[in-house]
């Protein structure tokens, strides 16, 4: 329903106030227009009428009904978002409901809530286990779980269920694409109003002096010293007591509350840091120059007043004399300036979002439009405006109050302004002439602050308030008038007639006579009579509103003074030749002597006002007459010599005075001025036209006009702007009422448009700043929406609009501040028919549901009647003397465009959207005033305009088409153009024609298509095009949704028809429908055209083989989201039902998307799971031969007719297969699925279901892996991620101001650079270069799927602002929480659809596997509590209807489901842990329903429940307990089942599952202790001896735990225990000669490997179901294991380990020939063995520690030994300083203590609530037969059990003693398991002890001290220092005391104990030794030292004789016990020397 309402604005007062109107208050009073106007016949007179006319004419606006609902206002792309969002409900994610830190804090409130034994049965105790859990509560079962309710039934409950609740509108949940600005969005123009600058209020609050002896005078006024400007009006204000007042009162008439004003409102529109604020002070004129009469100001001081008392009562008594004489004249006294952006930029800038204001950007940000702000600003000023420049901000800086303490003097001869710019500039330098002045001391206080938004009590510059108030006596606030410091371009659309007048030097030097104190007199007369001054002139301060007289101020004595007035004098309306401004001279006497009179004039000039009929202005340097002027002298100028009159300095120009007009009736320009006046002379008749010094005749007047019409091209473009409505008010009305001229009709419609065509194009040009993106300048736009209305259209009484009704005009008045009118709608209801915009409005009969879409807007309202208009009749008889023929400007305009060729018609095009609106406009004014709105379509307008239009429209489309590659830019302005042309067409014409225009477009653009190597510019041209004319608010409607597909037989479907076709799907033909409904098939197409067109589109640019189209991607998504999203919001289609309908127009996108599938972006590559499970490979895809896009698709690029075909064949899939596809980007692909997601949610769910029969099961597994992709791709991301991504979000610089500038200096438009940007497409960062210069597309096109783009969509949802407050955060992860329930929801729903579809065929089981999966990963994936419940529901249903599909078919989604269901049932949210165990105890229920046991489902929950306690990091076993809990009441209560072994059997399962939980709550507790947890999972892996899966998973878990902590040997380990585990199930399974016979062919690797041999009793057969069936169980998973072995073998450094690795592997690998895996592990070998070699002597493989645990606190482990192994070179102060850490963390410090000493600990000396720990360094330990195998560092550091330490002691108790009472302990300890094993610390299993007497210490220390002597001397290469340090520590004289003294202990005389005989002789042996190899080492040492250490050498050698001399007594002492003679004694007994002994036993 199109309606369109014209407004009325309307309110009057005087001339002057009534054309305020856009600012008008609530006038009252009669509309009277022309009151108080003298109005004197000629033509200035006329154009002041015709300009008023225009500021108060009304305006007649169109607006469409439903405008509002196109996309182009589409609310996603709005903040209304936000709105929609309201009232949305909390989701509850389990991600978010754990918060990261509490897991450490539960653990220690755990652990003191422990009792502290816990058993060390292997896994913790079986009873207390089940007591904690019977224990426990169970979750609220869900009622009616077990009843045997019917699938249907079941299904309906849980639909209704989904159902209910849910989010109406998806996209209210999905951030809107990122587009810059959407193309189809136009902003409503501005309403012209009148022009503003950054507005400033300045209060004035005190001015004081050191005295106070007179009134004081000030004014302010800024100035730009830059541009030597001065630029506002002056502000005079009062600040005086009134007892200062008091002395003039004689000469000062009563103040008018006018002139009492202290605060002003100050407007600058270019700020810059050269703009002053000046303030001047004048005072009375008194005798004495200024510097006399300052001097008393600058001397006196306010605090010695009563000091200068009398002085000061003098001084008063005099200035009263001159105040009672000399009061109406001023002197000019004291001076000082502000330098105002200091002042802004030091009260800092405070950030007030309301009012930011950003000079001419195109899109205005905060409250533009509210401020009456004008943006416009010249071209040459942009740059420094939007530059930046913030300091120069007016808008946003604290108000600040200034006390100015200083003033200078004024110099009488340095008054001009040239002195003061001097003056100002000088003043910004440090070194100021000023400072060195001698200032005037005084306060003056004022308030500097922002200007509020309305102020109150506030005056134009005219005087008139601002927004009437009542109360006369308020102080008010002035509005300063500016004068810009450069042009400002803004139509006038106020009335303002100002004179200012700048009397600037007098030069009297040459004049005879006195004249010395000259004062001007200056007058506004009408006539020559001294009584025909008018009351014109402005007040200044404190007197009355006008006076007739100003005078100037005095400088004392001066012949050639300087002025620096501003009179200020207010033009009257309507001028004659008599006005003119009189200048009187006098002198004023300043004593007073007797005779002389007060003033003498002395001299006369004058300006006439008017000459030739135009304003007199400008600078003039007059002569001055002696004498008063003669008779009629005001129509001539001073400068003729008129007779008899006597001149000052022989007429030479001694006057200098300025004259400056603001006006708005005035154009000041010759060439406007003569074209207006010609125009008025043609409405008025009146000839001759004198214009200028030309008399027009009327014969001549056609050239005449016709040559002014071409000269306006010459005017000045500032004035053309000012007048720019006018102007083109009466262009337009020549066209339409061509002028009769002597009495011919002269068509001037070709001018008029050539002169249109040429000032748009002048706007155009050189207005940049001024365009909104599709370069529509902002001025011309308001021109035509506001502004422009057909001529003859004036509400005239005799036809006053539509069917006569005076009520149908409304008249509305605008308040100042509003952004649009305050409108009265005008709503009529229509018949339906008529208004149904469907082809020429064929009285159809449509059904409920259109009547529903059309009419619910269409509500009757009765019109109010208005009177008033009628007073504004007689208008039209008084302003049209005749009334020729008239035109319809729509048809006139388009004639003459269509036949305007060359360079007017090249300007036509590049404005065409300025041609294309006006005539909208003027076609629907003409329906409206004609009563044509309710015709219908076809006969509004005639034939003849619509071929016009037609030929117009072709033009143009073939236009763009040849010229896109050359005028990219025009090109771009004129399709968009054409297209909202289009769009508003469709409001106003027939809509087949409409539709044919689009058509013949698109013809054209597709023939031209087939040429081109690249048509991806013409593409997205064509996007552009038709995003727009979809735009159309209508555009529903205009798809026609709700006739059905029928055979094209009947037109229109009857009711009937409908009704049965909608009731079920019976019939063939209606199958076929089916199919038409989901493809772009013929039917689809001509019934939808739109939508055909838009999903046409989408389908060609999508498709994979389209050429270089691939940029074009995300434009052509965000069209279609876009659509949706506004459907979506639409409340005319808020009905379910009408939703449907709206669907229907978009199912083909399902097809259309399937078919994208392969280029979707991979939304699941961020899970842990495999990427997305596409059914089949691309290959299938390809050959695929029905596919979604028919042969109708090509043909529709082609655009021709397209072939009827029976079955779509696959047209555009019959390229090579298997081709690698670009992928789309993140951001499209979301768009796209969730479009997708809203035509599932939407359409109707019978026609999907019937759509679904017809799919094949390819198609089907195709839609199926779409919803998988949905399904991550809607992922809840979590309000941890949202922080987080705040803490990193990019901040896109979207700062409008640097775009701007860039746009500007960069010379292309800004919307070009915007629609370049979204073709580029890269990221959203960008901007790709333009494409024309890309070849082939290449330049954006290869970089979409570039990878770094992945994660670059999620700053996309970050607003501008760097940190996000908490509420945003929160509101944000909301949002993003309902769109992820939302859209799962959605696809359960489509889920149940395709289920049931299964049901009714029951031919497609294959694809439940394919539905199952997409459940499962939507478990998987982070899901909030409603959506998972309806989750699980609907797997229940499945499992029940399908039960066989999970135990025989998909055993691996089997695992999967038990996995998902167990981590759901640890959840902290009580429902879903309901759901989750409901779901748990069903599948159990039905696998053991199948075959009275349910095997594999314990297996898998076994498995899962170990793999979910292995990985999972906040995994709560308290919540999983109650889910068993619940699991088992639901046994308990399960009745049917009671008699059968299933309770039992779930019991049991329930028990054996609570023991893993309780280990793994142990785990959980050890989380930070690696050694513990290792530990555990240890014992949980050998409870699952019996259960090789779950084992191998457990040493799985162990091997990853290891290598995060770098223990790759232990690593290594586990993966072999994996393999030999593998190996031995093997070998059970299959007899291969090549495979490991079992665990014994790994004892090489590791002796501990023999534990995994599978020969207990309890050994499973691997033939069992269910068991070993993992992929590990295989030769290929034994290979894999063994490689990661040797791989973490060589990490560790293990070469030798690797090396029999690798001996397993390689007889595998040459059974199975492959040659490729040999020689990588040859290769692998030789750098293995390699590194032997080159690492010798480096290596380094652990140390190890005992430490032993002591105190009931550490539970577990009390008195417990273990050894651990530390990585290489740890000292024991860091694993004590570790231990003690961590134990003290767990503790509590003061309780935790390391034991120092190594010695046994005796449990009952320690303090029971204490922990204590003993920590000593062990080393390996090998028994001496061990060492000949041992042999490589590798053989001592690999495979060892025993360790050991050594503890000296004495026997009364201390450690150490002197050396005959030292004795040592030395323990051996032995392992339970071999280093390396699979855990890092090892159980001590036995230990020994062997203690060492004294003498026996030293034996072991001479020992270790000879071989260190030995090593050091046959190093190689030698070491001289180590050899030096070990010699000095043998013979050195400080250790002299060391060998010597336990030789002299121990073997000084013979123990008299016999055992101790031998040892006595081992230490003197040992002694023997050790002085020969201390010989050796000398020898050694001499020969390697150089000749400085000499001496020292010699020392060494002197030490050791000595000590040799020493020893040499005790050493040679034998015991003769231990020697007795082999051979006969045949000597002395004593000569031993020659036997030979032996050892005697003893």
């Amino acid at each position: 329903i199109y309606l369109f309402i014209l407004f009325y604005f309307f309110e009057t007062e005087t001339v002057a106030a009534e054309v305020r109107k856009q600012i008008s208050g609530q006038y009252s009073g009669s509309p009277q227009l022309l009151k108080n106007l003298n109005i004197v016949g000629n033509i200035s007179h006329h154009t002041t009428v015709n300009c008023i006319r225009s500021y108060t004419e009304d305006w007649a606006i169109v607006i469409r009904k439903y405008h509002k609902l196109g996309t182009g206002f589409n609310p996603n792309t709005l903040d209304k978002q936000k709105e929609r969002q309201k009232g949305l409900p909390k989701q509850v994610f389990e991600s978010d409901e754990a918060p990261d830190g509490n897991n450490y804090q539960d653990d220690q409130d755990d652990l003191k809530r422990r009792s502290m034994s816990i058993d060390d049965t292997p896994r913790g105790s079986w009873a207390c286990s089940i007591f904690d859990l019977k224990n426990s509560l169970p979750d609220a079962l869900l009622p009616n779980l077990l009843d045997r309710t019917p699938n249907e039934e079941i299904d309906r409950q849980n639909d209704d269920q989904r159902k209910s609740n849910r989010h109406k509108e998806l996209f209210a949940l999905h951030p809107s694409p990122d587009e810059e600005e959407p193309i189809e969005r136009l902003s409503v123009p501005d309403i012209p109003k009148e022009h503003f600058g950054q507005r400033l209020l300045v209060k004035c609050l005190s001015l004081k002096f050191e005295i106070e002896i007179e009134p004081i005078f000030a004014s302010l006024a800024l100035y730009d010293v830059k541009e030597k400007k001065k630029i506002s009006e002056n502000f005079y204000f009062d600040l005086n007591s009134e007892q200062m007042k008091g002395l003039l009162r004689p000469h000062v008439p009563p103040a008018a509350i006018t002139t009492l004003a202290r605060s002003a409102i100050f407007s600058i529109t270019y700020p810059s840091q050269d703009v002053f604020l000046v303030i001047k002070l004048e005072k009375v004129l008194q005798q004495g120059d200024i510097g006399e009469c300052a001097e008393p100001y600058m001397i006196f001081k306010e605090a010695d007043a009563t000091k200068n008392k009398e002085k000061l009562e003098k001084l008063k008594s005099q200035a009263d004399q001159f105040c009672q004489r000399l009061g109406k004249y001023r002197m000019p006294f004291a001076w000082t300036a502000i330098h105002l952006m200091n002042i802004v930029s030091s009260a800092g800038s405070l950030e007030r979002d309301s009012t930011e204001v950003e000079i001419s950007t195109g899109e205005r940000k905060g409250s533009w439009s509210e401020r009456r702000n004008s943006s416009i600003v010249g071209r040459r000023s942009l740059e420094r405006t939007t530059s930046g420049d913030d300091a120069c901000n007016l808008t946003s800086f604290r108000p600040a109050t200034l006390t100015v303490t200083n003033f200078f003097k004024q110099e009488g001869d340095r008054l001009s302004d040239e002195d003061l710019y001097k003056f100002l500039a000088d003043m910004r330098r440090p070194s100021s002439v000023l400072r060195r002045l001698r200032p005037i001391t005084a306060q003056l206080k004022i308030d500097i602050s922002p200007a509020p938004e309305n102020p109150h009590y506030c005056l134009t510059p005219e005087l008139l308030q601002v927004k009437l108030y009542p109360d006369s006596r308020v102080r008010p606030t002035r509005e300063i008038l500016e004068f810009p410091a450069k042009d400002v371009y803004v139509p006038n659309t106020t009335y303002r007639n100002l004179l200012y007048i700048y009397p600037q030097s007098l030069n009297f030097a040459n004049r005879q006579g006195s004249a010395r104190n000259i004062t001007v007199k200056v007058q506004f007369m009408y006539g020559e009579d001294p009584s025909n001054a008018m009351p014109v002139i402005f007040g200044k301060s404190s007197c009355s509103e006008f006076s007739k007289e100003a005078y100037t101020a005095v400088v004392y004595h001066n012949r050639s003074p300087d002025f620096h007035e501003e009179i200020k004098v207010k033009l009257p309306a309507t001028l004659t030749d008599h006005h003119h401004l009189l200048f009187t001279f006098y002198h004023v006497s300043c004593q007073q002597k007797q005779n002389t009179p007060l003033e003498t004039p002395v001299g006369y000039t004058w300006i006439p006002m008017l000459q030739n009929g135009r304003l007199k202005t400008g600078q003039f340097c007059l002569p001055v007459s002696l004498e008063k002027p003669p008779q009629a002298y005001s129509v001539l100028s001073p400068e003729v010599p008129l007779p008899g009159m006597k001149w000052v300095d022989n007429h030479k120009g001694v006057f200098n005075v300025e004259v400056v007009a603001v006006s708005s009736i005035h154009t000041q320009d010759p060439y406007l001025d003569k074209f207006f006046a010609l125009v008025n002379a043609l409405d008025e008749h009146l000839f001759p036209v004198r214009i200028g010094d030309m008399r027009i005749m009327e014969n001549n007047l056609e050239n005449e006009l016709k040559s002014s019409i071409s000269a306006l091209n010459s005017s000045q473009l500032e004035p053309v702007v000012r007048f720019l409505h006018l102007l083109l008010d009466k262009l337009i009305l020549l066209v339409i009422r061509p002028p009769v001229i002597a009495g011919q009709i002269v068509n001037l419609g070709q001018a008029s448009f050539e002169a249109m065509a040429s000032i748009i194009n002048r706007l155009h040009k050189n207005l940049e700043g001024n365009h909104d993106q599709h370069g529509r300048n902002s001025l011309l736009a308001s021109y035509i929406h506001y502004v422009f209305r057909l001529p003859n259209t004036y509400p005239n009484s005799s036809s006053p609009g539509p069917g006569g009704l005076g009520g149908s005009v409304h008249y509305a008045t605008m308040a100042r501040s509003a952004v649009r009118p305050a409108s009265l709608n005008l709503n009529r209801s229509r018949s339906l028919s008529n208004s149904n915009p469907d082809i020429s409005g064929t009285p159809t009969s449509p059904d409920d549901e259109v009547r529903s879409i059309i009419g619910s807007k269409a509500m009757d309202r009765s019109c109010n009647r208005m009177s008033s208009h009628t007073e504004t009749s007689s208008f039209l008889q008084t302003l049209t003397g005749r009334l020729p023929t008239k035109k319809l400007f729509h048809e006139e305009l388009a004639l003459q465009w269509v036949v305007c060729s060359g360079s007017v018609r090249e300007s036509a095009l590049q404005q065409a959207w300025f041609f294309f609106e006006l005539m909208v406009k003027s076609m629907v004014h003409h329906l409206y005033f004609n009563d044509k709105l309710e015709a219908p379509r076809k006969s509004r307008f005639p034939e003849r305009f619509m071929d016009d239009i037609a030929a117009l429209v072709s033009t143009i489309a073939s236009d763009i088409v040849s010229r896109f590659q050359k005028d990219t830019e025009m090109v771009e302005r004129l399709n968009t153009s054409l297209a909202f042309f289009l769009n508003d067409l469709l409001s106003v014409m027939d809509r087949g024609f409409v539709f044919s225009l689009i058509k013949s477009c698109y013809k054209q653009v597709s023939s031209k298509l087939y040429s081109l190597p690249n048509p991806s510019v013409l593409v997205s041209l064509r996007l552009d095009f038709l995003r727009i004319i979809c735009s159309h608010e209508h555009y529903v409607t205009l798809n026609l949704p709700c006739s059905l597909l029928t055979p094209p037989a009947s037109p229109s479907p009857s009711v009937s028809s409908a009704t049965s076709q909608s009731s079920g799907f019976s019939t063939n033909v209606q199958d076929q429908k089916i199919a038409n409904m989901f493809e772009l098939s013929v039917p689809f197409r001509q019934q939808h055209y739109l939508a055909g067109l838009v999903l046409t589109e989408l389908a060609v640019i999508l498709d994979p083989d389209a050429e270089g189209l691939f940029g074009l991607h995300k434009k052509v998504i965000n069209m279609v989201h876009n659509l949706l999203s506004s459907h979506d919001s639409d409340p005319r289609y808020s009905d379910p039902q009408i939703k449907a309908r709206v669907a229907m127009l978009y199912l083909p996108l399902i097809g259309i998307i399937m078919e994208t599938v392969p280029q979707l972006y991979d939304f699941t590559e961020t899970h842990n799971q495999r990427g997305r499970p596409i059914c089949i490979a691309t290959d299938d895809y390809e050959s695929e031969s029905g596919s979604m896009i028919s042969q109708t698709v090509a043909m529709a690029i082609a655009g021709t007719s397209v072939p009827q075909l029976t079955r779509p064949g696959s047209f555009l899939l019959t390229s090579t297969s298997g081709r690698q596809h670009t992928t789309f980007s993140a951001e499209s692909s979301r768009s796209l699925l969730i479009c997708l997601l809203w035509v599932l949610k939407n359409a109707d769910e019978t026609v999907l279901q019937k759509w679904f029969t017809d799919l094949s099961v390819l198609q089907l597994n195709r839609l199926l892996d779409l919803l998988y992709l949905c399904v991550s791709c809607f992922e809840y991301k979590g309000k941890k991620v949202f922080e987080r991504m705040n803490s990193l979000t990019f901040k896109k610089s979207k700062d409008m101001r640097a775009k701007l500038e860039e746009a500007i200096l960069g010379s292309i438009g800004a919307r070009q650079e915007m629609v370049r940007r979204s073709r580029g497409q890269l990221g959203t960062y960008t901007i790709a270069s333009p494409p024309e210069r890309s070849p082939s597309g290449s330049a954006f096109g290869s970089q979409e799927n570039l990878r770094w783009r992945k994660d670059m969509t999620h700053w996309r949802q970050n607003t501008e602002k760097l940190d996000k407050s908490r509420a945003e955060i929160e509101h944000e992860a909301l949002i993003d929480g309902n769109l992820a329930t939302e859209a799962n929801l959605i696809i359960l729903d489509t889920l149940e659809i395709v289920v049931q579809t299964v049901s009714v065929t029951e031919s497609k089981e294959s694809i439940l596997g394919g539905v199952l999966k997409v459940l499962l990963h939507s478990m998987a994936c982070n899901q909030s509590a409603v959506y998972l419940q309806h989750c699980f529901a609907t797997q229940r249903a499945l499992v029940s209807k399908f039960p066989e599909l999970l135990f025989e078919e998909e055993t691996e989604q089997c695992a999967d489901l038990c996995l998902r269901l167990l981590r759901h049932c640890s959840s902290s949210i009580g429902t879903i842990r309901s759901h989750a165990s409901a779901s748990l105890y069903l599948l159990m229920r039905q696998n053991f329903e199948i075959g009275n046991n349910f095997a594999r489902v314990k297996m898998q929950v076994t498995m899962s429940l170990s793999s979910l306690v292995g990985t999972s990091q906040n995994f709560n076993e308290e919540f999983l307990r109650r889910s068993l809990k619940t699991i088992l009441t639901y046994a308990e209560e399960d009745l049917e089942l009671r008699e059968t072994t299933f309770p039992d059997q779930v019991q049991d399962l329930v028990f054996n599952l609570h023991m893993i939980l309780s280990d793994t709550v142990k785990m959980k507790e050890h989380q930070e202790d690696p050694e513990m947890l290792i530990d555990l999972m240890y014992r949980i892996a050998k409870g699952y001896q019996t259960s090789p899966d779950l084992r191998l998973t457990w040493l799985q878990n162990m091997a990853g735990k290891h290598s995060e902590r770098s223990n790759h040997a232990e690593a290594a380990q586990c993966l072999v225990h994996s393999a030999a585990l593998v190996a031995e199930y093997l070998s059970m399974l299959e007899d291969r000669k090549y495979l490991p016979v079992g665990c014994v062919t790994f004892q090489n690797i590791s002796s501990n490997v023999l534990e995994e041999s599978a020969v207990s009793d309890d050994v499973v057969s691997p033939d069992e179901e269910g068991i070993c069936s993992g992929k590990y169980f295989t030769e290929s998973g034994l290979v894999g294991l063994l490689e990661q072995a040797a791989a973490s073998f060589s990490m560790a450094g293990m070469y030798e380990a690797v090396n029999e690795v690798y001996k397993v592997l390689i007889p595998i690998h040459e059974a199975n020939r492959d040659a490729k895996k040999l020689s990588t592990i040859h290769g692998k070998l030789q750098e293995a063995f390699s590194k032997i070699v080159h690492q010798d002597g480096k290596r380094m493989f652990g140390t190890y520690f005992r430490v032993g645990f002591y105190g009931t606190k550490f539970g577990d482990l009390d008195e417990q030994e273990f050894v651990y192994k530390e990585p290489a070179i740890t000292k024991l102060a860091e694993i004590s300083h570790r231990l003690e850490g961590f134990y003290g963390e767990r503790f509590g410090e003061d309780v935790v203590e390391v034991i120092k000493d190594s010695n046994p600990v005796d449990k009952c000396k320690l303090d029971p609530n204490k922990a204590y720990i003993q920590i000593t360094y062990v080393e390996p330990y090998f028994d001496t037969y061990e060492m000949k195998d041992r042999i490589t560092y590798f053989d001592k550091n690999y495979n060892l059990r025993r360790f050991m330490y050594c503890t000296p002691f004495t026997l009364d108790g201390r450690a150490h003693g002197e050396l005959h009472e030292q004795f040592k302990r030395k323990t051996i300890l032995t392992t339970s398991h071999a280093f390396p094993y699979i855990k890092t610390r090892v159980n001590v299993t036995h230990k020994e002890e062997i203690i060492l007497t004294p003498i026996e210490v030293a034996i072991e220390d001479m020992q270790k001290k000879t071989q260190e002597l030995a090593f050091a001397t046959h190093q190689d290469p030698a070491d001289p220092k180590m050899l030096q340090m070990v010699l000095q520590g043998s013979v050195g004289t400080t250790v002299n005391q060391g060998p010597l003294e336990v030789a002299q202990v121990f073997l000084s005389e013979i123990p008299s104990d016999p055992k101790l005989f031998r040892h006595h002789n081992k230490l003197r042996l040992c002694f023997k030794d050790f002085t020969k190899r201390c010989e050796d080492a000398l020898r050694k040492n001499k020969s390697l030292i150089g000749p400085d250490q000499k001496e020292y050498q010699r020392e060494l050698e002197r030490n050791y004789h000595r000590l040799k001399e020493a020893l040499q007594p005790l050493i040679n002492r034998k015991i003769p016990q231990l020697y007795k003679a082999v051979l006969p004694v045949t000597c002395h007994r004593d000569s031993f020397s020659r036997m030979s002994l032996r050892k005697m036993d003893l």
